[in-house]
């Protein structure tokens, strides 16, 4: 003898309050259950119950026992824990710290989490997931960062002295100081990446040409004023025609012009030359600040 189908208990919830519970879901699943008692309770059979949800009869049976001992509680899933770690943090502090704040103890320039994750399994003899690596990194209060670029050969020696002559002409009221440099712009597209399978070409056609421009010029802070040239390349000669447009274009107020400039090699170059042709009309000199010597 077949049995009767168990139906959902009308005293555990209304239709009202499921959908309630159902805006609440804390996840799909709980959803899903929640949504299939809604419509049981609605009037719907158990079959297009079944068919809307995509579940099994058995599974909605299921459902409705859950529903009738414990409401609608009872059908709100729980994130289930993960596995316990094999190795904590506390037993590899103390072999992590040191390399991670200097890598070239162990001979490394940087660290990735994947060869972080390759040194600690050589040095542990354990076997352990990446994701814990990752994890490590973040209680240990580190963060995926794009480093700053910084000139290893630099002259603090050099560089001292330039910050020292640099705070005498910001004080000097007879000085107009301009801060000069020039940057280059590319226009060329970047590749992107894109789904190919193995042994395919992944290449991207270009006809050999570059889109590039140079931007040199120089600006006063005191005045805001600014002089720029656009240029194709920069070299010592386009750095002597920079200057000569700029000694034509800034007019002589009587007061000498300081010319700070980061390209230190390139001002050794062209410094006797620049001289020549702006004392005649602004009285400059020339400042490196970043000494590559």
């Amino acid at each position: 003898m077949r049995l009767p189908e168990v139906q959902p208990n009308p005293e555990n919830a209304t239709p009202e309050e499921l959908r309630v519970a159902m805006e609440a879901a804390p996840n799909r699943r709980s959803f899903v259950r929640l949504q299939a008692l809604r419509a049981l309770r609605l009037g719907y059979a158990r079959k297009e119950v079944c068919e809307l949800c995509a579940r099994t009869d058995r599974m909605v049976r299921l459902w409705i026992e859950l529903f009738n001992r414990g409401g609608i509680d009872a059908l709100i899933t729980k994130a289930r824990p993960g596995r316990r770690r094999k190795v904590k943090l506390e037993r590899v502090r103390d072999l992590l710290l040191p390399v991670l704040e200097n890598p070239a103890v162990v001979g490394q320039g940087h660290w990735t989490a994947v060869k972080l994750h390759g040194y600690l399994k050589e040095q542990l003899q354990l076997e352990f997931g990446y994701s814990t690596t990752v994890r490590w990194l973040h209680e240990l209060n580190f963060h995926l960062r794009v480093p700053q670029p910084w000139p290893e050969r630099q002259n603090e020696e050099a560089r001292r002295r330039f910050r020292e002559e640099l705070q005498a002409l910001c004080a000097d009221p007879k000085v107009e100081l301009w801060f000069g440099d020039e940057s280059g712009i590319e226009g060329d597209p970047r590749p992107r990446r894109r789904w190919v399978q193995p042994g395919k070409p992944r290449t991207v056609p270009y006809l050999g040409d570059h889109i590039r421009q140079n931007v040199i010029g120089a600006v006063a802070p005191q005045t805001g004023e600014l002089f720029t040239l656009i240029v194709e390349g920069v070299d010592t000669d386009v750095f002597q025609c920079f200057l000569d447009e700029f000694a034509k274009a800034i007019p002589p107020e009587g007061r000498p012009a300081a010319v700070a400039h980061p390209g230190q090699r390139l001002l050794a170059q062209v410094q006797a030359a620049e001289l020549a042709s702006l004392r005649a009309q602004v009285p400059a000199r020339l400042l490196a600040g970043f000494q590559s010597d």
